[in-house]
């Protein structure tokens, strides 16, 4: 004759370990999601808002007065190499010393960095600067030589290799 199986009771020991792996599966994603929400991406496009929001009405003017220009560029990036080209509102280069091209990440600061476009003989500033595959932003300032400033913003997708 068999024995007859005892059921197995739900103790106060199994609750404790249930409500234990309960709370300890929540807090070790609360401590993930921290963890990830301190390194990366800060979410700061301007480090003081209020400082920023004093010159927006500046800068509003700023775009408008280089708007007026008539001035139309041109970003190409191919094979490691950045060309810009600026024409005036007759079609004609615009001249300048050179353009200062700060590079950014959309999603965080850590590989921005700033090259310098020289001119090239047929009126574009070139850098050969290889990027990394990916989302980039580039502000790329000049100065003419007639002193008037110029700045224009693109975002643009660098395809892997």
């Amino acid at each position: 004759m068999s024995k007859p199986q005892k059921s197995k009771e739900f103790t106060g020991k199994h609750m404790l370990l249930v409500i234990g792996l309960f709370f300890g599966t929540i807090i070790t994603v609360n401590l993930i999601m921290a963890y990830f929400a301190t390194t990366s991406w800060t979410g700061l496009v301007v480090k003081n808002s209020y400082v920023a929001s004093q010159h927006f009405n500046e800068k509003l003017e700023a775009n408008k007065a280089q708007d007026a220009l008539g001035w139309t560029p041109t970003l190409a990036i191919e094979e490691g190499t950045l060309r810009y080209r600026l024409l005036d509102a007759k079609g004609a280069p615009v001249v300048a010393d050179q353009v200062a091209a700060k590079l950014m990440r959309p999603s965080h600061e850590r590989e921005d960095h700033v090259v310098t476009l020289l001119p090239a003989a047929n009126g574009d500033f070139v850098v050969d600067h290889a990027l990394s595959a990916g989302a980039w932003d580039i502000e790329l300032q000049l100065v003419s030589a007639n002193d008037i400033p110029f700045v224009y913003r693109e975002r643009f997708m660098v395809e892997a290799n």
